[in-house]
């Protein structure tokens, strides 16, 4: 049993690549990654090649999958290596094209590698041994679960990353003012005038599933998410098509609050729901509001993170200006595997001292955390 890498996600079938999901995270449904491929938002000239690599037992079942792409850039990854990139184009070393197993633009923790930890761990196996013959530089695993991290300990050649980032916790709150009131009395008045001063501009929030908005909400819904981009001279990583057709596919997951000023929406975040978690994705808007951002991302989502139940709010990557509104630090794990092997001892020699470094971030982070003491 060898693993092949697919050159689309439709040539498995949904059935057989869900069956080997063990969470309801959205990000790894076969719906979703279908929806990136057929709406053009990776494919074709994007730098993302779809090659999900699959290992078949002799029933032709799936044992094994791991999302993949063939990359020729780093960008959309949110695991940063372009100094690794620099560096081997310094060097005259071919960093590009290397292999990639994530889920795109979203650097949301979840499962990498599915499947059994025997057929797995033969799946990384073969992956990691045939890169050079196909021309591969390397292969990247993006924000991993403990699960994989066991799986990938120790093994031959790979090494281990870690990033942090700030999730919030629904810790039994009745609504948000028992948020507000495990706070310190300054942080606590901080985000009640924040909440004020977006009241006080008019305006008002409307929270849609995805069957609920028509597809001139969901046009305004892209302008929203695309706008963030250009106001930075940057291209948008998703099409307009991926939104309709994840409403159509996952409708139920999705979750969209629209902010209204005098009847007319201004401007949106965009949220999936899996599990006891919301996950904030994109926001946008068309004008700029005094605290708009803050209400919208993430007071809006801890809202209703607590009015339905849901134990975690994670609202994307990076933001310090999380901690303070009561956003707690995270370790995230990826692992990579390069086959040159200057290459990975420098590497390795880097990571050893990163790691010290972020553990250290995380855990000085916590201390401004705006919650009472004792």
């Amino acid at each position: 049993m060898l693993p092949t890498c697919l050159k689309s996600i439709h040539e498995i079938a949904a059935s057989q690549w869900d069956a080997l999901l063990t969470d309801a995270q959205p990000f790894l449904r076969h719906a979703f990654l279908s929806a990136l491929e057929d709406s053009g938002s990776v494919g074709g000239r994007t730098g993302w090649q779809p090659a999900h690599a699959v290992l078949l037992g002799e029933q032709s079942q799936l044992l094994a999958a791991m999302p993949g792409y063939v990359k020729s850039h780093s960008y959309g990854e949110y695991v940063f290596d372009h100094g690794w990139a620099d560096a081997c184009h310094r060097a005259g070393i071919d960093y590009y094209p290397k292999l990639l197993g994530a889920i795109p633009f979203s650097p949301v923790t979840g499962q990498r590698v599915l499947g059994e930890s025997q057929a797995a761990g033969q799946l990384l196996d073969e992956l990691s041994a045939g890169l050079e013959q196909q021309g591969l530089s390397s292969l990247h695993i993006n924000f991993t679960t403990e699960a994989e991290n066991a799986l990938l300990q120790g093994r031959d050649g790979w090494l281990q990353r870690l990033g942090c980032q700030f999730h919030w916790r629904n810790r039994g709150y009745r609504d948000f003012q028992d948020f507000l009131d495990a706070l310190s009395s300054r942080k606590r008045k901080q985000m009640r005038k924040e909440r004020e001063q977006v009241a006080g501009q008019g305006i008002e929030f409307d929270w849609r599933e995805g069957h609920q908005l028509s597809e001139l909400e969901w046009d305004f819904v892209y302008l929203c998410y695309a706008n963030t981009y250009r106001v930075r001279g940057q291209s948008p990583y998703l099409t307009r098509a991926f939104f309709s057709l994840l409403a159509e596919r996952m409708s139920e997951m999705i979750r969209v609050v629209l902010a209204h000023q005098a009847g007319r929406p201004v401007a949106m975040a965009f949220s999936l729901v899996g599990g006891d978690s919301l996950y904030g994705r994109y926001w946008g808007c068309l004008a700029e509001f005094d605290r708009l951002h803050f209400e919208t991302c993430f007071y809006q989502g801890m809202d209703f993170a607590i009015a339905n139940g849901l134990q975690r709010f994670d609202a994307g990557a990076q933001g310090e200006h999380k901690l303070i509104r009561g956003f707690e630090p995270v370790i995230t794990h990826s692992w990579h595997y390069l086959c040159h092997p200057g290459l990975r001892a420098a590497v390795a020699n880097f990571l050893a001292e990163e790691q010290h470094g972020v553990r250290g971030y995380a855990e000085d982070a916590r201390g401004l955390l705006p919650y009472r003491q004792g």
